[in-house]
């Protein structure tokens, strides 16, 4: 049987063996085109979640307790049906759940209004349930506060190419990089988040590409790079900036494209000229000094077909917006928008890319149609604000852990002991579903029928591979909906899909029929004529022209800290192969546990005698619990490194509020800590 993975941001196709309902062998398409006919280990392994998954609906004795006699009669005579489940939870039959979930939220709202009640999720679940439950808070609950986990990883790619080229997606498929000359890497640990574009890139290094990695450790994608530039944290802005001016000022920019192609280079073109940093500055920096020629090889090298590709070390920063522009920039300034040259940020959920095209978030409606300023909801950050200043009361939430993968964990976890009601749909108990009033247990990818989104923008239609009995998330939306006397009456996940290409005119041609023939790529045209490659002839601006923008760099952190002569530590988080953001499907396989079973924090030698082998770390905002160390050459003097994927060692308890200045994406990729030695 033929599905997808239900992991990252690749979407790989993946070829299932089957038995008695039972995945028994996940292999690689042979003919897979987002894949490659390849297959990483927890596309292979990470199944075994199947036999742990939540398989009942839940309601908290807490919640019973709180409000069974506020209930009307009828609800209260139900609540015998309830079976005890386990320490925190009764089970409880579908159509009950539904109804108490139903209740309680008119109940929120005719004490306080519909603004009340925020929306979160939809980036691990299909396109019907995703843009499902966009209509679901629009139009039947009427908040316009709803947002998906974009929020901590991509918001600032769709931010900061959206205003230079009018698209806030790859331009590019994955095979495109194939035909590149030049592949430019930067924040992004591709062999460890994304295999199979790195397969690719290794694949097209050896066929004569040149590669440029940059990152601020030594990463595995950098034994196969041409040029490897080890920066300072959070100094992004100031090395592409840099790059700028090297290929303006030795006259590398392609000016005919620029001429026919692009506004604003004059005063973009002054403004970087005049910018107090440049290659030069990185002479100042001890154990940088190299960066300045590095720079100048760089400006040569992307004057070719190049395509820029990035991960969450660009977007993750309080000026991750400000970076990925700058990306823009380059790929502008050196005419990159064609056959084999582009851009191609990593999105990192399975369907990150769709909640966000489908509207799933809270200043675009679906197709990134604006809404009226007065009907522009709350990003997750201000949620949780709003939630502690009593202005949000209910939570609904769609397979996002935000116990857990979101920053300031001490914050997040007072709000949510604030709110008065959180219904959450998830696949797995995980730290969200402990705080839950109410539990819906649904359907995993590989239980139920619908479309996912990849990276690069590829629609993937998937079958279902085993029999479940549990709705999916549109169902039960659905189900609540219509408690609200609202007139939906979905019976398959193909008719949610055909109402939302209605709304979404990049999907327009996209249907089940075609996508089980061939997964396509948005821009769908309604013969169904699809869009591998993006800004041939003209941008997606209104203009259709790419738009240069100019974001000075703010001297700060690390890159401060060397000026002064000063030392602190300063942590950065990532992913590990084996596991996938919180864990709770990976875990559950044995294969994969033994190859990473917990967070480890990487430490220089040079810090053996002052470090000891098991160490907390402390920052401002937090604490996190003891932390296995060990000790590499792979990070730098000073500069930390961990995985987040076991909530037992908190550590995304050790990040703040400080965030993109924009869209509120959270900078977990430096934080200043000490470290506390246990042991």
């Amino acid at each position: 049987m033929i599905s997808v993975c239900t992991y990252c941001g690749v979407g790989c196709e993946i070829d299932v063996e089957v038995e008695n309902n039972m995945i028994k062998k996940i292999k690689p398409l042979k003919n897979g085109i987002s894949s490659g006919g390849e297959l990483c280990i927890k596309g292979k392994y990470g199944y075994d979640f199947l036999d742990y998954r939540l398989k009942n609906h839940l309601v908290s004795y807490e919640f019973i307790k709180k409000n069974a006699n506020d209930m009307p009669f009828s609800l209260q005579v139900r609540l015998a049906n309830l079976i005890e489940y386990d320490e925190r939870f009764y089970s409880a039959p579908f159509s009950l759940a539904v109804d108490l979930t139903a209740w309680k939220l008119k109940e929120i709202i005719n004490k306080n209004s519909s603004n009340s009640i925020a929306c979160i999720g939809g980036a691990r679940t299909n396109i019907e349930s995703a843009w499902f439950f966009q209509h679901f808070a629009r139009k039947i609950l009427k908040t316009p506060h709803i947002d998906n986990c974009a929020r901590v990883c991509h918001s600032p790619s769709l931010s900061g190419l959206k205003m230079s080229i009018g698209e806030g997606a790859s331009s590019v498929d994955f095979d495109s990089i194939f035909d590149a000359e030049t592949i430019f890497v930067i924040g992004s640990n591709t062999t460890e988040a994304h295999p199979m574009v790195a397969s690719r890139i290794i694949k097209a290094k050896r066929k004569g590409a040149k590669l440029i990695v940059v990152d601020v450790r030594e990463i595995p994608l950098m034994k196969f790079a041409d040029i490897s530039v080890i920066l300072p944290f959070e100094s992004n802005l100031l090395f592409l900036n840099a790059i700028a001016k090297e290929l303006i000022q030795k006259d590398l920019i392609n000016k005919e494209f620029i001429k026919n192609r692009c506004v604003k280079f004059d005063k973009y073109k002054e403004l970087i000229l005049k910018d107090r940093y440049s290659k030069e500055f990185f002479k100042k920096l001890k154990g940088f000094e190299k960066i300045s020629a590095q720079i100048e090889e760089i400006a040569k090298l992307i004057t070719k077909k190049t395509i820029f590709t990035w991960g969450l070390g660009i977007t993750e920063h309080i000026d991750g917006t400000e970076s990925v522009n700058a990306i823009s920039n380059l790929a502008m300034l050196t005419g990159n928008f064609k056959k084999g040259a582009g851009v191609l940020p990593l999105r990192g959920q399975n369907n990150v890319q769709g909640a966000c095209d489908v509207g799933c978030l809270p200043y675009y409606l679906p197709d990134y149609i604006r809404p009226k300023e007065d009907e522009i909801g709350l990003m997750t950050p201000d949620i949780i604000d709003a939630i502690l200043d009593n202005k949000i009361k209910a939570i609904i939430n769609m397979g996002e852990d935000i116990l857990h993968i979101h920053p300031n964990q001490n914050k997040i976890h007072k709000a949510f002991e604030k709110l008065e009601f959180l219904a959450v749909l998830e696949v797995m108990e995980n730290e969200i579903t402990k705080k839950a009033d109410i539990v819906f247990g649904v359907k995993s990818g590989y239980e139920k029928e619908g479309v996912f989104v990849n990276a690069e923008r590829r629609l993937h239609l998937t079958k279902p591979l085993i029999k479940s009995n549990l709705p999916d998330d549109w169902e039960v939306l659905q189900a609540i909906a219509k408690k609200f006397n609202e007139n939906v009456n979905f019976n398959l996940s193909k008719e949610v899909f055909e109402e939302c290409t209605k709304e979404v005119k990049r999907f327009a041609g996209a249907t089940y029929e075609r996508l089980e023939k061939k997964p396509l790529q948005w821009p769908i045209k309604e013969d169904g004529t699809d869009s591998p490659i993006l800004h041939l002839e003209k941008f997606s601006t209104p203009d259709g022209k790419g738009h240069f923008h100019y974001y000075k760099y703010h001297l700060r952190g690390e890159v401060k800290d060397l000026i002064e002569g000063k030392k602190n530590w300063y942590l950065n988080s990532g992913r590990a192969l084996p596991q996938y953001n919180n864990a709770a499907q990976t875990k559950k396989s044995e294969k994969l546990n033994t190859k990473y079973s917990d967070d480890v924090l990487l430490v220089n030698e040079i810090h053996k005698k002052e470090i000891s082998s098991k160490v907390k770390l402390k920052s401002k905002y937090g604490e996190s619990e003891i932390l296995n160390v060990k000790f590499t050459n792979k990070v730098r003097p000073y500069t930390l490194f961990t995985t987040f994927h076991f909530a037992k060692n908190k550590i995304n308890f050790l990040f703040g509020d400080e965030a993109d200045h924009k869209v509120k994406t959270a900078r977990f990729k430096s934080v200043k800590v000490e470290v506390i030695n246990v042991n």
